[in-house]
């Protein structure tokens, strides 16, 4: 995806913000609901990429999900670990935004937190220009 320097500066502090934010996040990552990474804040010892895979395999499952049991459209997923959590956020319909954090994470204020944003990001994301569309 292409994005121009303001709305790459203007997406990449709200990744910054919410690992500033949330104590517990450890970083995130925003990328096409195709794998494909467009920016990250994934902080030390991950690949982004790998990442943005595996939130998009993620959201191409629960989308399978939310049809099956016609639960209506996909929003978030959220695994839970020994060691901490990802979650996976929707961000409009062409992107999504994965987050990964401690144990601890107080995961409402997660939530609360990251949907918000994913609903900021999606305002700024050029879609159309990323998928030729007019």
């Amino acid at each position: 995806m292409y994005l121009d320097d303001e709305s790459g500066r203007a997406v990449q502090a709200e990744l910054a913000a919410l690992r500033n934010h949330v104590s517990g996040v450890l970083g995130c990552v925003l990328a096409g609901v195709d794998g494909l990474l467009i920016l990250n804040d994934a902080g030390p010892g991950i690949e982004p990429h790998d990442i943005a895979a595996m939130a998009a395999a993620t959201v191409g499952l629960s989308r399978q999900f939310s049809r099956a049991l016609d639960q209506g459209v996909f929003q978030e997923c959220t695994v839970r670990s020994t060691q901490g959590h990802f979650a996976v956020y929707s961000v409009g319909e062409w992107a999504v935004l994965a987050v990964r954090a401690t144990e601890g994470l107080n995961i409402a204020r997660l939530h609360l937190e990251a949907r918000a944003m994913a609903a900021r990001i999606a305002r700024i994301l050029p879609v159309n220009q990323w998928y030729g569309q007019s």
